[in-house]
């Protein structure tokens, strides 16, 4: 078959559609096919450890997108030995090129997160059936350590949880030190975490801050509170594994490995939502600029209204933070700013005029200095529209929302 002179490519999609990591996979791969014709893909429904590929007899290809997350998917692709790019880090086929969010990054802002909301307790819920699962754990455990901390670790069973696994869960949440931050894998994780601690009778966030990963909206948004999570930049991943794939079928030859992509934000829910921090003036000084964030706010009008010397709210504010008071007010005003970005179809000038900025060119180059994208460019990322950077195998702009701070405080 073809299109004009060019023949159309037939690509598998060895890809659950059961999650929403899953799917954003799938629609950066549908983007790259929309803006490159010559694509006929191929695909059923079917579930994350699916071993029945019996839709692919007789079928007569020219490359694979797989999630190679079982022996039996990594054999398959063998058996076809086609040109295909593997967007699991499990790493069942090694000589394989792959995509993949980036676990490290994904350990780090969720320590970061936790840490800024002044916890000093951190803990992680893996699922040992999943090797990403189990490289976020390590990183969360590494990141948890290089601020002089011990992290705390369960892992879910490879069966999945059941009700007595619940009251495992349930107990090790109960003996954890509090109050606590809870790093789930993924987002049943955090469900699952969420759930251990009403049958324990754990206040959340109070007692345990729980955050997930991958921002599913459907499990996100039914939890009781809702869950705080980890957007990963799925869109962009499988963007880049469909551009990876079409370079190979015209015969390049790409270096094994993954390519990683960083995650796009954290979406702060109720689960999250919690401020520890012993130092009252500390509390006051942060309850101000959070309550005011929406409106331009100074250093100077922190200080006048906790009482104190820009010198030593600042020692107290590194202190316990690991940053200065003038970096928290960036932080949240940046936040602000990428939180309109993401849920309001407001213009620039808009946005800037509705959180209190002079300009709207100078909120560009604050959320620039801060983000490393400009707010055009996060709009577009966070939606799922923008595959910049990725063609050619290129490393994607930084996309974890940050901001300039001195070293993170330490746990000593």
């Amino acid at each position: 078959m073809s299109v004009g002179a060019h023949p159309v490519r037939q690509v598998a999609l060895l890809i659950e559609t059961s999650n929403a990591y899953a799917r954003g996979l799938l629609a950066g791969i549908q983007t790259y096919v929309r803006a490159h014709h010559g694509w006929s893909l191929y695909l059923v429904e079917h579930s994350r450890n699916e071993t029945d590929f019996s839709w692919l007899e007789g079928w007569q290809g020219d490359g694979l997108i797989a999630r190679v997350e079982n022996a039996e998917t990594a054999e398959l692709v063998r058996q076809l030995a086609l040109p295909t790019v593997d967007l699991s880090a499990a790493r069942l086929v090694p000589e394989l090129p792959g995509a993949e969010t980036d676990d490290d990054d994904i350990a780090r802002i969720a320590v970061e997160h936790f840490a800024e909301r002044g916890l000093r307790e951190f803990a992680f819920c893996g699922d040992e059936r999943f090797g990403w699962s189990r490289t976020r754990g390590e990183r969360f455990v590494h990141h948890v350590a290089e601020r002089g901390g011990q992290a705390h670790v369960f892992a879910m069973q490879r069966s999945g949880m059941r009700s007595r696994d619940r009251q495992w869960l349930a107990r090790w949440l109960e003996d954890l030190p509090k109050p606590v931050g809870v790093l789930g894998c993924y987002d049943i994780a955090g469900q699952e975490i969420l759930e251990a601690c009403r049958l324990a009778d754990i206040p959340v966030p109070d007692a345990v801050a729980v955050l997930g990963v991958d921002n599913d909206e459907l499990i996100a948004t039914l939890t009781s509170p809702s869950l705080s999570s980890i957007q990963p930049d799925t869109t962009r991943t499988g963007y880049l594994a469909a551009a990876m794939l079409d370079r190979m079928m015209t015969g390049e030859v790409l270096e094994p490995g993954l390519r990683l992509i960083p995650p796009v934000r954290i979406v702060a829910r109720q689960s999250s939502e919690i401020l520890s921090v012993d130092d009252p003036q500390v509390v006051a000084a942060l309850r101000f600029v959070r309550d005011r964030a929406h409106g331009d706010v100074a250093v100077g009008d922190v200080l006048r209204h906790v009482g104190s010397s820009r010198r030593a709210l600042d020692q107290r504010f590194v202190r316990i933070l690991g940053r200065t008071v003038h970096a928290e007010i960036t932080r949240v005003r940046m936040e602000r700013v990428a939180d309109l970005l993401s849920t309001t179809d407001l213009t620039l000038p808009q946005v800037a005029e509705r959180l209190g900025f002079s300009h709207s060119e100078y909120m560009g180059v604050a959320f620039k200095r801060v983000t490393g994208r400009s707010p055009g460019q996060y709009r577009k990322d966070v939606r799922g529209t923008s595959v910049h950077g990725v063609q050619h195998g290129g490393a994607p702009a930084p996309s974890a929302l940050g901001a300039e701070r001195a070293q993170p405080a330490t746990f000593d």
